[in-house]
């Protein structure tokens, strides 16, 4: 085992923290299994990510950036980011529960430190993740008139609705819930957040086979669930600000670690087009999408200053959020023409099937990039409004 969770220099020398890291990595007996390790579907990645967290956990390197009441090691945000930076460079994915974490867990801590306490140890271990349960059939980007509704009854609040396009919904434990307590017509001011167990009488979760045939997203039914008061993060009412305090984490870390998967899987690119000897026009393109990739990234990187120090990211993570999407489809893009006819007709014989099946579900999951968490088109008119002051766009 790493004497990881004994150096509590780590915590001011976040230099000494990457170079010890590295060499854990470079040391680590499965990393070899962790790096050429494929999926036919979303529960089994899920299930192999969820044991790599359990030994990042177990060796301490994953505790470091989180508190110790929640079963980390001290730190901040750079511990992490520092943490998927060196995951990358050593061509080693960074496990999907992550995702999620670095979008859901802030939040958790900021505004019920009594549930962060409670359940983000095992959320760090690997031996349960979240989801969130914000978007809805007829309310996807405009988030202030969803329809879900939480009522109280007591010491509960009972909540009916639906919700959809969950990412990582048919796996997770929990789900952070955006309701409606208030009228309809308080849009933003009427909405709370609720933490729910996904195996809460009443909730009934349906996977959502994507054109991969992967179900890596869900719908989420909601029939009278019992939620005790204590799940509510925040106010009453409260939930507008627990969302924009997330959505800060959602275009800074998760936006971060997901440009360096991004990253990575230009490095394998590489690798793969100086083998096939590709032409001019892809090496050129290749170049284009690069500095595309590390130009977001260096964004991203900011935020995830700002973070660290405690400062509010602002309106300005919309542009974040639309340079990150775009990277991430053009990269994606550019390893299809890259491949084409890998990816079109299939491995060639001795291959695993496994792997080719795993990138072509990236590809199909990069078409939802400008989609999922907020359009591109919605990111442009918050530019547009609280960035730029252009004049309001005139609707018919």
């Amino acid at each position: 085992m790493s004497t990881a969770v004994d150096r509590s220099d780590y915590v001011s020398d976040v230099a000494q923290f990457r170079q010890d890291f590295r060499q854990y990595l470079r040391r680590l007996d499965c990393a070899d299994a962790w790096r050429t390790a494929s999926f036919r579907t979303a529960e089994e990645g899920l299930a192999h990510d969820a044991t790599v967290m359990a030994r990042l956990n177990a060796d301490g390197w994953n505790r470091y950036g989180w508190p110790e009441q929640v079963g980390g090691l001290g730190g901040n945000e750079i511990h992490r980011a520092v943490l998927y930076e060196e995951l990358g460079q050593a061509m080693l994915p960074i496990p999907a529960q992550a995702w999620t974490l670095e979008v859901i867990a802030p939040s958790v801590l900021k505004f019920a430190p009594h549930l962060a306490e409670r359940y983000i140890p095992n959320y760090l271990n690997g031996s349960e993740w979240w989801a969130q349960g914000f978007s809805e059939p007829e309310s996807g980007s405009d988030l202030a008139s969803l329809r879900t509704r939480a009522v109280l009854d007591g010491d509960e609040f009972v909540v009916n609705g639906q919700k959809i396009w969950t990412s990582q919904g048919a796996t997770a434990k929990r789900l952070i819930v955006l309701v409606r307590t208030g009228t309809p017509e308080s849009r933003h001011r009427g909405l709370s957040m609720l933490l729910i167990d996904t195996d809460s009488p009443g909730l009934t979760i349906r996977p959502i086979e994507l054109a991969s045939g992967r179900r890596e997203l869900a719908e989420v039914f909601l029939d009278d669930v019992r939620v005790p008061r204590e799940r509510l993060l925040g106010e009453v009412g409260g939930g507008w600000a627990v969302t924009m305090f997330l959505m800060q984490f959602e275009r800074g870390m998760y936006g971060y670690a997901s440009l360096q998967k991004v990253l990575m899987e230009l490095g394998r690119l590489r690798e793969f087009m100086v083998t096939v000897a590709a032409p001019q026009s892809l090496r050129e393109r290749f170049a284009r999408v690069y500095v595309e990739v590390i130009t977001a990234q260096a964004r991203a990187a900011a935020n995830v200053r700002r973070l660290a120090a405690g400062e509010a990211v602002g309106p300005a993570s919309s542009i974040d959020k639309l340079l990150c999407s775009e990277a991430e489809r053009a990269a994606h893009d550019l390893i299809l023409d890259a491949a084409r006819e890998y990816m079109m007709v299939g491995a060639p014989a001795g291959a695993d099937p496994a792997e080719l099946d795993t990138a072509r579900a990236e590809w199909w999951y990069s078409r939802a990039a400008t989609v999922m968490g907020g359009t591109a088109e919605v990111q442009r008119g918050i530019i547009a409004d609280h960035i730029l002051g252009l004049p309001k766009e005139k609707r018919g």
